[in-house]
């Protein structure tokens, strides 16, 4: 008896071990299934097919670059107010963050770009539930180039965590469609002030000019290398308790996202590891960071990069200002659902005044 309980104990750690976390990143069949293009730039023009692999450093890190700057913008937390599984939008985004960074040579305060923004309007690459990082790129890409407007900041469009399937937390209770409120918005002051929330027509924005995908040490280095960091899927399972040093874990499959800004080496083993940001906080791991060991938990088998086009910045002399209650800045036309309320409301005025105008001439033949 003794031996079986110690048996079925056994079997139920197993059991428990093996356990796995919800996987937050589509497989390539579920991208192809949702219309995702893995590469849209001239082939053959990007690094890791014109850079030879002498010209890749021992050792690179953009946080704390060759010329003493850092490059990396801030560290995020994908899972409050609620539980959302962005992290394919968080590791997508926090890289283009860097590049624009890095296009500003670390000038002035960071442009931190909204992952709101994606889950509310970029349904091709995906929603709390799972997606993309690359299919975050070709919305962006795809916006960029039909309305030269792209992602808003996250001063406009906070992150919420929520999309529009969302069930847990406050999501439920919210509109998360592609409203103009829900792009880029502001709030004057209380509503029983006269105040209200609208959405802006004009607000700071980051376009991509181009973006593909990579796989493979050598290529990620060079491409790191030369234009900055980039967004690379990960096995989570290993290091959901993961505390610091080297994570060497081959790793089973790819569920999680994360951005990789750069390499180096172990001075005591020689391991060569890749410097990863995850989206979990400061409070996990290497105050939100990781040490990857080359060839470790699947990071990579599949990765991406976008290219910056224009960004609003004060240097550029591109800000449309606007006043704080947004006022000189409203979108031109009103969201589908306020413009079938207006309508709504305008029949009822119609039907009412017409009731009131039979009554009244009924009123007056009798």
């Amino acid at each position: 008896m003794k031996q079986a309980t110690i048996l079925a104990l056994a079997l139920l750690g197993v059991a428990g071990a093996s356990k796995r976390p919800y996987s937050e990143v589509w497989t390539s069949e579920e991208q192809i299934a949702h219309g995702i293009v893995k590469n849209n730039y001239v082939l053959g023009t990007a690094p890791h097919e014109t850079m030879e692999d002498t010209e890749i450093p021992d050792s690179l890190n953009w946080c704390d670059y060759t010329d003493g700057k850092n490059y990396c913008t801030t560290s995020r937390n994908q899972h409050i107010p609620q539980y959302c599984g962005s992290c394919w939008a968080h590791g997508a985004v926090s890289a283009l963050g860097d590049r624009i960074k890095i296009a500003r040579k670390a000038q002035g305060t960071d442009i931190n770009l909204s992952v709101q923004h994606i889950l509310n309007c970029g349904g091709v690459a995906g929603t709390c539930y799972g997606g993309a990082g690359v299919g975050a790129y070709q919305w962006i890409h795809s916006i960029s180039q039909k309305t030269g407007t792209g992602i808003a900041y996250e001063t406009s469009n906070p992150y919420l965590a929520c999309s529009s399937d969302s069930k847990h937390g406050f999501c439920p209770h919210g509109d998360w469609t592609c409203t103009a409120e829900n792009v880029a918005k502001t709030c004057s002051t209380f509503p029983e002030n006269g105040g209200k929330c609208v959405g802006l027509a004009s607000y700071p924005n980051a376009l991509v000019k181009e973006y593909g995908s990579i796989s493979g040490a050598t290529a990620m280095q060079k491409e790191i290398a030369a234009r900055g960091p980039i967004s690379c899927g990960i096995d989570a399972a290993p290091i959901l308790k993961y505390t610091g040093g080297i994570a060497t874990d081959a790793g089973e499959q790819v569920d999680h996202e994360v951005s990789v800004v750069g390499w180096g080496t172990d001075a005591d083993t020689g391991t060569k590891y890749w410097i990863v940001r995850n989206s979990w906080g400061q409070y996990w791991g290497e105050f939100g960071y990781i040490r990857v060991a080359f060839g470790a938990l699947k990071l990579e088998e599949d990765c991406a990069w976008a290219v910056p086009g224009d960004f609003t910045a004060p240097e550029r002399k591109n800000q449309v200002t606007c006043f704080e209650d947004g006022s000189n800045c409203l979108t031109k036309h009103a969201s589908a659902g306020g413009m079938a309320q207006k309508l709504e409301s305008v029949v009822e005025i119609f039907e009412k005044a017409v009731g009131e105008t039979i009554a009244t001439l009924r009123g007056g033949a009798r």
